[in-house]
């Protein structure tokens, strides 16, 4: 029985197989499961296969195919709507852990000496980080299901995440998991294994600590009106009509729709126009809508403010636009996709800027849906005065999976990056509003609620450190990994003029062996 396992160990199928379910781990972490603990410990496996390979070839494959199956357990939702064409595309950005795959293996590979085991501890990280630097691009996917945003529910983290933002807490989640690995592997390396520990956590508590945080100012009365699953664009519309018609004399503030809330163009269809803005009175608030309809030059998703004469001030048409769902990137290359699932028949325009409205006395800074997932665009939206961030968005058809889950979540990491309360309205759940410190004001409506809600957040003043100086956790790890790189250089430069036998081996590559 012995043998076999230890075949079946050998065997590349087998670890290939390993390798993908040691890189799905992690998705528990993240809503639905929310098992937030359980990221600090989710990627050990993963990192003990790919240290274990047989050659640094192969620990770049085991990185490969673990990238694998973290994009596809994130991302599993989209199965249904993308069918096969998923598993490309999770094949196409795991490529992206080949390098850190390798790396675990170069530093970690056999007994790793205490100088390795410190290397470990900040090129490990940084390397991951910029794993997640590259696949956030808007093309490749945007930053959802980055590791740090598993922490979205605790308050030490969120305190971390105004310094930081999410990218530091990546780093915080990666170190940990690294230290672990340490522990486990061989026992030279528990001395600086546990010292990362230490230095982790008083660095990160004085920090959460001692980071300077927004201060309270006032109260924002913004109602969600969630219209739930009902098909037709018209009897959706009778719909949040009815519902908004609830909050006359609730004294709001900003009365706000789902993303595609209205799927008419209001320019081609004053009746609406008209029907707004008698709400907008009725209520005694302006109305933020989602106009999802063609007009001149094609289709686009836009935020409009509605007041009491009709559409009113600046509108904002999304900008950063879902791979498949909103275009197809290389429509000529990738077409296909239209045939094997649910990806867009015809390319949404995207829009040109970002806007901050003007209701009444409130100052607030609109995305549509996916731009929640990225971080610089609210922090863009604080920076030019935004008081409240918020957000229109539409699950609708991944109703029944995580997605909504996981979506509402991002807004309690993007409102404490910002130290500005920020409001996640969708068309059919999960809708939640979050405090500036990212805490949950109310109670979320869930997927099965057709309901108007109002929510008193809380609004504040002064700035976080991530609003100064937005993504340093990125360049930190890049200029960790250029430093440690130009070490290796240098040493393997010394090491080719030194005959051979006497030259101890530096960087942070293992020494030779002792005769």
């Amino acid at each position: 029985m012995r043998g076999r396992w230890q075949r079946l160990g050998t065997s590349p199928w087998w670890r290939g197989a390993a390798a993908a379910g040691a890189g799905a781990l992690p998705a528990p972490a993240f809503p639905a499961p929310a098992l937030w603990w359980f990221a600090y410990v989710a990627l050990v496996p993963w990192m003990l296969l790919a240290r274990s390979a047989p050659t640094p070839r192969r620990a770049a494959l085991d990185g490969w195919l673990g990238g694998l199956g973290f994009m596809l357990a994130v991302h599993h939702w989209l199965l249904p709507s993308l069918h096969v064409f998923t598993v490309v595309l999770a094949a196409l950005l795991g490529a992206f852990w080949a390098p850190w795959g390798w790396l675990l293996h170069r530093l970690l590979h056999d007994r790793p000496s205490p100088r390795q085991s410190v290397a470990a501890l900040v090129a490990v990280p940084s390397a991951w980080l910029m794993v997640e630097l590259v696949r956030s691009w808007q093309g490749l996917g945007g930053p959802w299901g980055m590791l740090g945003s598993s922490q979205w529910q605790v308050g030490p983290a969120l305190r971390l995440a105004s310094v930081g933002g999410v990218w530091l807490l990546s780093l915080l989640v990666v170190v940990v998991n690294t230290a672990v690995t340490l522990l486990v592997i061989a026992r030279g390396a528990r001395t600086p294994a546990v010292a990362g520990l230490v230095a982790t956590v008083a660095v990160t508590t004085a920090a959460s600590a001692w980071a300077p945080r927004p201060q309270t100012d006032g109260t924002a009365r913004v109602a969600v009106v969630q219209a739930g699953m009902i098909v037709g664009a018209e009897r959706r519309f009778d719909r949040e009509e009815a519902l908004t018609r609830r909050l006359a004399g609730r004294d709001v503030d900003l009365v706000v729709w789902g993303e595609s809330s209205v799927g008419f163009d209001l320019a081609a269809r004053p009746d609406l126009a008209r029907r707004l803005a008698a709400l907008s009175r009725l209520v005694d608030a302006d109305l933020l809508v989602n106009v999802d309809a063609r007009r001149s030059g094609g289709i686009y998703k836009s935020s409009v403010l509605i007041g009491r004469d009709g559409p009113t001030g600046p509108h904002y048409d999304k900008m950063r636009l879902v791979p498949f769902g909103e275009y197809v990137p290389a429509r000529s290359l990738l077409g296909w996709a239209t045939s094997v699932g649910k990806a867009a028949g015809e390319d949404r325009r995207r829009g040109t800027h970002q806007v901050v409205m003007d209701a009444g006395a409130l100052r607030f800074g609109p995305l549509v849906c996916f731009e929640s997932a990225f971080p610089d665009m609210t922090r863009n939206l604080t920076r030019d005065g935004a008081q409240v961030l918020l957000a229109q968005s539409s699950t609708s058809t991944f109703q029944h999976s995580w997605a909504p889950e996981q979506h509402a979540s991002l807004a309690a990491l993007r409102a404490a990056e910002s130290g500005r309360p920020m409001v996640h309205a969708t068309l059919t759940g999960v809708s939640a509003v979050y405090g500036p410190d990212g805490s949950r004001v109310g109670p979320w409506l869930g997927t099965s609620s057709s309901t108007a809600r109002v929510y008193a957040a809380p609004t504040a003043h002064g700035t976080t450190l991530y609003v100064r100086f937005g993504d340093w956790p990125v360049h930190v790890a890049g200029a960790v990994l250029l430093v440690l790189g130009a070490l290796e250089a240098v040493r393997r430069l010394r090491h080719r003029d030194v005959p051979s036998g006497a030259h101890a081996g530096g960087g942070f590559s293992r020494s030779s062996p002792r005769p």
